[in-house]
C-alpha cells in the first residue's frame, strides 16, 4: 500500500511552530538552510523549508533518499553533526557532502511517542559552522521532540474529530429511525388500544375479561414507551420536547386519568391520590400527565410492593408541586445524578425491563415548564418532587 506522502506534509504545515523552529534555527547557528523532512526506506521529502542559500527546495520538493544522511540516521536513530565536512573524520571522504556541497550540518531524529522514526530536523550550509556543543544539540533534540508531540497530538486530535463526526452521524440516523418507528407504531397500537376498550365494553366471562385487561395494560405501557421515544428523538434532533402551555383547560382529570390507567395495569397495587390545589392550573396539560404517568411508572417498577404509592399535588406560594412517593430501599445517594440520564435504570431487574427513558422525558418535560424535578431518598422511602412556577 503506497504511503500518503502529502498527508505528512499537511500534518508539518499544521504545526504552527514550525516556521518559527526553523527561523531560530538559521538565527542561532548561522546556517543558510533548515527542513522538516519526512524520511522512508524509499523515500526523502521536504516538509517544510527555510532556504536562504538557493538550496532548491521546496515544501514537496524531494532528494534520493539513499544520498543523504538521513538515511543513515533512520538506520540508527542516532542525530548527525559535523561542524566541518573537510576536518571531520568520519564524513571528510562521505558521498554526501559531495553532492549537495555543504561544509556544516546537523539532523536530528524525530520519533514519535510510540516510538515510530517520522524524518528529521535538519540544517546546512556551504560554510563551516560550531555545531557541536550542548547548547546546539539540545536545542534540536528539544525541537524535534517539540515536532513529534504536535504530530503525535494532532494525529490523535484528527482521529477523535473523525470519530465523533462518525457518532454523530450514527446517532442522527437511529434517532431519525427512532422518530419513524415510533410514528409507525402509533397507528397499529392504537388499534389495539380500541379493540380493547369495546371488548371492555361487552359481555364477557371472567377469563376473557382477565385476558383483556392483561392487553389493556401492555397498550398503556406501549403507549408510554413510544411517546418516550418520539421525545428523545426529537431533544436530540435539536427540536426539544415540545409544550403547549394552557391556562383554560383542568388539569385534574387528566392526572386522575393516568393514575386510574396505570392502576389498572397493576391492580395488586394500592395508589393513593390527593389533589390540593384550584384548576385550571396554566400548563401543558397532557405533557405532565405525562411526566406523572413516568413518575408513577417508575415508582410501581421499583418501589416494595410493601404499603401504598402516594401521588400528591399541591399549590403553595405560586409554586405548583406534584410528588409520587413509594417505599422502598434508598436510592444510593452517587446514583441520583444518573436517574435522569436517558437509558439509564437503576436496579432493573428481570421483570422490570425498559428503555430507561421515562426520568429523562419527565425532567425534560420539567424544563419546558420552567421547572425541576427533586429527589429525595431516605430509608424507606422514596419521593420523586416535580415543582414549577405557576405561572411557568
Amino acid at each position: 500500500m503506497s504511503h500518503d506522502f502529502q498527508a505528512d506534509i499537511d500534518a508539518i504545515a499544521r504545526i504552527d511552530a514550525v516556521p518559527t523552529i526553523l527561523n531560530v534555527v538559521c538565527g542561532t547557528t548561522g546556517m543558510g538552510f533548515a527542513a522538516v523532512a519526512r524520511v522512508t526506506e524509499d523515500r526523502w521529502i521536504a516538509c517544510q523549508v527555510l532556504d536562504n542559500i538557493a538550496f532548491g527546495l521546496k515544501p514537496g520538493g524531494e532528494l534520493e533518499v539513499k544520498t543523504t544522511i538521513c538515511d543513515e540516521i533512520r538506520g540508527n536513530g542516532k542525530a548527525v553533526v559535523i561542524d566541518e565536512v573537510s576536518q571531520d573524520v568520519v564524513y571528510s571522504a562521505h558521498h554526501t557532502p559531495k553532492i549537495y556541497g555543504f561544509q556544516s550540518y546537523i539532523s536530528m531524529p524525530i520519533v514519535l511517542p510510540d516510538g515510530t522514526f517520522f524524518g528529521t530536523l535538519c540544517a546546512i550550509d556551504p560554510a563551516a559552522a560550531r555545531l557541536k556543543n550542548p547548547q546546539v544539540i539540545g536545542m534540536f533534540k528539544l525541537f524535534a521532540e517539540l515536532i513529534a508531540f504536535h504530530l503525535d497530538a494532532n494525529e490523535r486530535l484528527a482521529k477523535t474529530e473523525a470519530a465523533l463526526l462518525d457518532e454523530r452521524r450514527i446517532s442522527e440516523f437511529r434517532e431519525q429511525f427512532v422518530a419513524v418507528l415510533g410514528h409507525d407504531l402509533r397507528n397499529p397500537v392504537a388499534s389495539i388500544d380500541s379493540g380493547t376498550r369495546l371488548l371492555l365494553r361487552t359481555p364477557l366471562d371472567e377469563k376473557a375479561a382477565s385476558i383483556v385487561k392483561l392487553i389493556r395494560g401492555s397498550v398503556v405501557r406501549m403507549s408510554g414507551l413510544i411517546d418516550n421515544v418520539l421525545d428523545l428523538a426529537r431533544a436530540r434532533l435539536g427540536s426539544g420536547v415540545m409544550v403547549e402551555i394552557n391556562g383554560d383547560e383542568p388539569l385534574t382529570p387528566t392526572l386522575v386519568q393516568v393514575v386510574d390507567e396505570l392502576a389498572s395495569v397493576r391492580p395488586d397495587r394500592v395508589v393513593e391520590t390527593s389533589f390540593e390545589f384550584e384548576d385550571p392550573i396554566r400548563c401543558d396539560q397532557m405533557r405532565i400527565g405525562q411526566l406523572l404517568s413516568n413518575l408513577l411508572g417508575n415508582a410501581l417498577a421499583h418501589g416494595s410492593e410493601d404499603g401504598p404509592i402516594r401521588v400528591i399535588a399541591r399549590t403553595t406560594d405560586e409554586i405548583f408541586e406534584l410528588a409520587v412517593v413509594n417505599r422502598g430501599d434508598p436510592i444510593p445517594p452517587d446514583m441520583v445524578d444518573q436517574l435522569f440520564l436517558p437509558f439509564f435504570r437503576h436496579g432493573a431487574t428481570t421483570g422490570q425491563q425498559g428503555l430507561g427513558l421515562g426520568l429523562y422525558i419527565a425532567a425534560e418535560i420539567a424544563k419546558m415548564h420552567n421547572g425541576e424535578i427533586e429527589v429525595e431518598s431516605q430509608d424507606n422511602e422514596t419521593r420523586f418532587t416535580f415543582r414549577m412556577p405557576l405561572n411557568p
